[in-house]
């Protein structure tokens, strides 16, 4: 195999087969906020979240969601001028309010000129089946992918990072979007507390179970002010910390098993290093993706 020759289903391949041309992906912060921080379900957030870690400078809630978008798009379009544009509503649950006030937000992003969908970015316990046949019917005019936040798979990770929902309610949340043929990503987040190694791989197990289109992948990050790096610093026993090296190892694997239609997002992420209470490994996405392909390649 030639390191270029893709062993997964790449996102970027698959999106622009889905659609016909190049697209980029613009963050909107859109003034949400979650069921677990405003005493819904729970109080305090999920342990490991702070949202600075992925929200560009011009994501500010200040701006208009027409206004984060042109910025956004003047941003990229210096590199890219022949470039069309997905409406990622990425901050926080963004299906988490009134289905009109909703609606209004979607249909403002999908008004700007050259923006020709809407990725959304949510908590399964935040999908009624109203706002669920509203996207149905918004696929006619317009490109949906449905981003659910699983994290884990298994409900003693759910309690432990203060995730408010159990992981049946993830698989239910899917099933319904996957019913309707909207596309459906998840994201999950490798090395949360209390995970071993046949944990982690065998999450590939579970989601090749479940009908989904898209997945991310990141490591563990962990972050200055939340819960969660001072449980780390009370109990790091409890946490694996991979070298760049042994989680190539655990993301093959992971690959090995998962379905193969499931098209691959990311395998890592890169908070600014200002933000992380451990040192990050340096890497760019783009050199870890190499890594992977090499080892995939290898074998």
């Amino acid at each position: 195999m030639k390191v270029n020759d893709s062993p997964y289903r790449e996102f970027g391949t698959w999106i622009t087969d889905s659609l016909g041309c190049k697209v980029q992906k613009i963050s909107i912060n859109a003034g949400f906020t979650c069921p677990n921080r405003d005493g819904t379900v729970g109080v305090g957030g999920c342990t490991y979240c702070n949202n600075q870690t992925f929200n560009p400078e011009y994501c500010k809630t200040e701006k208009t969601i027409t206004q984060q978008l042109e910025e956004g798009k003047q941003f990229f379009s210096r590199k890219y001028p022949a470039m069309k544009y997905l409406a990622y509503f990425q901050a926080y649950t963004n299906t988490y309010g009134d289905i009109e006030e909703l609606k209004k937000k979607y249909e403002e992003a999908l008004g700007v000129e050259d923006v020709v969908g809407i990725v959304i970015g949510t908590r399964p316990d935040c999908m009624p089946d109203d706002l669920l046949d509203y996207f149905c019917e918004l696929q006619k005019r317009a490109f949906v992918l449905v981003e659910y936040g699983i994290e884990s798979v298994y409900d003693k990770t759910l309690r432990r990072i203060n995730r408010g929902h159990d992981f049946a309610c993830t698989e239910d949340a899917i099933r319904r979007t996957a019913l309707r043929n909207i596309p459906c990503g998840g994201h999950v987040i490798i090395g949360l507390p209390g995970e071993t190694h046949e944990d982690i791989v065998h999450e590939a197990d579970v989601l090749s179970a479940l009908p989904i289109t898209t997945l991310k992948l990141h490591q563990l990050q962990l972050i200055k002010g939340t819960k969660m790096a001072k449980e780390f610093l009370d109990h790091s026993e409890d946490f694996i910390r991979f070298t760049p090296e042994e989680y190539v190892d655990v993301i093959v694997e992971f690959i090995r098993r998962l379905r193969r239609d499931i098209v691959i997002e990311r395998f890592v992420s890169q908070s600014p290093t200002s933000l992380l209470a451990v040192p990050g490994w340096g890497l760019k996405n783009y050199q870890f993706v190499e890594m992977v392909k090499k080892r995939l390649a290898s074998e």
